[in-house]
This record gives structure tokens, C-alpha cells and sequence, in this order.
């Protein structure tokens, strides 16, 4: 039986290791994926994110980042997650279906000039997909982050963020490491010149 501090090594030897195969493997899709905010955000523009569970969480995480600040003091970005209103999300769930709880919020609130984020371990969250297909419909721009598995999310998405494993605590972590190097890149794109 393994001690705890063992278990404690391997998760981070583990996690350590997937964002070294990270920075060989993903540099590309993270800087364009940054890139994506960045024409958003220039064309006026907002940022879209949505997850279910620990990624509902990233996608509030990551809206708080740009709308708030990273890691200077400066303007907000415009970002929402649309995984905050219970009474919307329930209002949905209840009188269309939970498929469609993304979905909605992207006809109602998003335009063409938006950006669509869709975060998940699994790569085949309904819901997201169908929020994918709405964005895609309406002319945004369609990002999704996913694990290593074959994803159905990444079959409609315009970029395709991949963290290389399988494990849904390594895909999560590798999940907010993506955002918080987006935050870092679209921060220094718009206010370099506030924060030297």
C-alpha cells in the first residue's frame, strides 16, 4: 500500500510531467487560441465560456481573469461564463432539456463578432456541442479545450486546445494552466504599456 506522501509525489511528478509534454505539444494551439481572443477582443467583441462541473468552474475561472485582471491592474475584458445564472440554467434544463442550457445563452446573448469557449475532460458534453453548432450558426469564432480522447466537441470547433492525457484530474489541471497562459498573452497584448 502506497504511503500518502508517495501519492502525493506521484500526482505531482504527474502533473509536472503532462505540462512538459504540454509546452512541446500545445504551444501552437495556445498562442492561437490567444490569438483568437485578441481579434475578438480588438472587434469589440466578447468572450463566451462554458463546462459542466470542474469545468464550469475553469470557464468562471477564466471569465474572473479577464474581466477582473490577471496579473496587472488594468481595464476588464469583456468575458461571461455562462455557467453562473441558476435561473436560467434551470429555467432551460427544465422547459427544453439540458442539452440546450448552452445553447440558448449563445442565441440570446452572443454575435457574430464573438468568441464561444467550450471546456470539457471528455470531449462529448451535449450541451457544449450544441452551444458549438448555435456559435457556428451565428458567425463566432468556436474554441474548445478537451483531453486526449476523441472528442465530438472537436469535430465542430474552429480550434481544437489539447491537453495530451486521459486522466480527467491531469486534463483539468492542464485545463487552467491553458487559461491562465491566455489571461498572461492577451494581458500583455492590450496593456504592455500600462504594466512596464
Amino acid at each position: 500500500m502506497k504511503t500518502r506522501s508517495s501519492i502525493i509525489r506521484d500526482h505531482l511528478r504527474e502533473s509536472g510531467q503532462l505540462k512538459l509534454e504540454m509546452a512541446e505539444s500545445a504551444v501552437d494551439t495556445i498562442e492561437a487560441f490567444a490569438d483568437s481572443v485578441i481579434r475578438v477582443l480588438q472587434s469589440g467583441g466578447k468572450v463566451l465560456l462554458c463546462g459542466n462541473g470542474g469545468s464550469a468552474a475553469d470557464s468562471q475561472h477564466i471569465a474572473a481573469e479577464l474581466v477582473g485582471r490577471f496579473q496587472h491592474n488594468r481595464k476588464g475584458m469583456p468575458a461571461l461564463a455562462l455557467t453562473t445564472d441558476t435561473s436560467i440554467l434551470t429555467a432551460v434544463a427544465n422547459d427544453y432539456g439540458f442539452d440546450d442550457i448552452f445553447r440558448r445563452q449563445v442565441e440570446a446573448l452572443g454575435k457574430k463578432e464573438d468568441l464561444l469557449v467550450g471546456i470539457s475532460t471528455s470531449g462529448r458534453s451535449r450541451n457544449i456541442v450544441r452551444a458549438i453548432e448555435k456559435a457556428k450558426e451565428m458567425g463566432m469564432t468556436t474554441v474548445v479545450l478537451v483531453g486526449g480522447n476523441e472528442s465530438p466537441m472537436a469535430d465542430v470547433a474552429d480550434l481544437v486546445v489539447r491537453v495530451p492525457s486521459t486522466q480527467t484530474p491531469r486534463i483539468q489541471e492542464g485545463h487552467i494552466a491553458i487559461g491562465h497562459i491566455l489571461c498572461d498573452l492577451v494581458e500583455k497584448h492590450f496593456f504592455e504599456q500600462e504594466v512596464e
